[in-house]
């Protein structure tokens, strides 16, 4: 087999770039996305940096539980926007063309299926769904009234995860993948501490709003600063926040979306802080019989530099790729193939993009639903102590 050269699939890739970019500029010529965003804390923040980054976009509304994140958000954006308390207030307001959705995790699926009701194309980030009955509620609302729904797995717009897929996987080169090793180790993220002060909650801060539709609990500043160590507020901790962008891109990868079954081992070893969710997990999902993929994730080695990769052994080489870059090594030796990374804003541009010229996302709510799902299926085989196999009610 011939190998295509790096240039030929860079000029490839640039010249698609650029005219999909075009064709949108055409379609929305003079048309500036006019946006409101439920959720500004941290990650909120980076995806109103990502959105004013990407360009086209005027701010209408900030909306939050906590009016101390509020005033922070419409700092950020540094120009005058309305500060609300209650989402759906958001999403009444007819001026507002599309949300970005960066709440907890429980919240995500709700205010997505709410939003597309009230006729707004949607940013939501990942998981989409805290439980697996969730999906298909978001995927009918998003069809049924034809809404943009962007899923915030942004590795499928970057440019060398795109670059990566055309060169070895299209083109066949990389050869039967029977074995996918994710990782990602380290992650500091998932031992966030309260900061001080916390103890008493904030008298600006809406509990009830923040625990959604979530029993009602006491105030709990561990669970609104620590999330990932808790179920109810996340999805698994460590699985729907890292592993859910991992086996996304094996799915994107090599057209799959459901594995047939999972089994997994972990707990709780070094941190009994009153968190439910593991701090060490491994996940292996069968895929249909000829392929394994697995997963490990720890925070016991948090002095340690955090480590993530996606490993793909195939008949014709080895895989290895993520934020970084990628690098191919060929079966029997020959010149290995690398590349660097490249910007996370092109998937926020990939989004606005699309609400203009009205094409489909890179990953919308089908390829967001199934991505969670092989955390939640693998999240139910650790919590039952036993394998688990594919239900077909989960389907979409």
């Amino acid at each position: 087999m011939t190998r295509p050269s790096r240039r030929t699939f860079l000029r490839a890739t640039t010249t698609a770039s650029v005219s999909a970019a075009s064709t949108a500029r055409v379609a929305g010529a003079n048309q500036r996305v006019r946006l409101g965003i439920i959720g500004t804390g941290g990650r909120g923040s980076h995806l109103v940096r990502m959105a004013q980054k990407a360009g086209g976009v005027e701010w209408a509304a900030v909306c939050d539980a906590w009016d101390q994140r509020r005033d922070q958000g419409a700092r950020l954006i540094g120009a005058p926007v309305d500060k609300l308390a209650d989402y759906r207030a958001l999403l009444d307001r007819k001026d507002i063309d599309a949300v970005i959705v960066a709440t907890l995790d429980h919240l995500h699926s709700r205010m997505t299926a709410d939003a597309c009701r009230a006729g707004k194309d949607v940013f939501v980030e990942k998981p989409m769904t805290s439980l697996p009955e969730q999906g298909r509620d978001v995927v009918r609302a998003a069809k049924e009234h034809g809404r943009i729904v962007q899923v915030g797995v942004q590795q499928r717009s970057m440019a060398h995860f795109i670059e990566a897929k055309q060169r070895f996987f299209d083109t066949g080169l990389i050869g039967q993948v029977t074995m996918v090793r994710t990782l990602w180790n380290a992650n500091g993220g998932y031992l966030t501490p309260v900061p001080p002060g916390m103890e008493r909650k904030p008298e600006g801060l809406d509990w009830n709003a923040v625990l959604g539709w979530l029993p009602r609990i006491p105030w709990d500043p561990k669970r609104y600063f620590n999330r990932f160590a808790y179920w109810d507020f996340s999805t698994g901790g460590q699985t729907g926040g890292l592993f859910v962008h991992m086996v996304d891109v094996v799915h994107w990868f090599l057209g799959i979306d459901r594995p047939r079954s999972a089994v997994a081992m972990g707990g709780i070893y070094r941190y009994p802080d009153g968190r439910d969710t593991p701090d060490n997990i491994n996940f292996l999902l069968d895929y249909g019989g000829r392929l394994n993929v697995s997963f490990e994730a720890t925070i016991t080695d948090l002095l340690a530099k955090e480590s993530a990769d996606i490993v793909f052994f195939g008949s014709g080489g080895r895989l290895n790729i993520f934020r970084y870059g990628y690098r191919f090594l060929p079966a029997g030796g020959g010149e290995e193939i690398t590349a660097g990374p490249s910007p996370e804003v092109a998937h926020m541009a990939n989004w606005l993009d699309c609400i203009r010229s009205r094409r489909q996302p890179n990953a919308g709510p089908s390829d967001g639903h199934y991505s969670a799902m092989a955390c939640h299926i693998g999240n139910l085989a650790y919590r039952r102590r036993q394998r688990v196999d594919w239900s077909a009610e989960w389907n979409v």
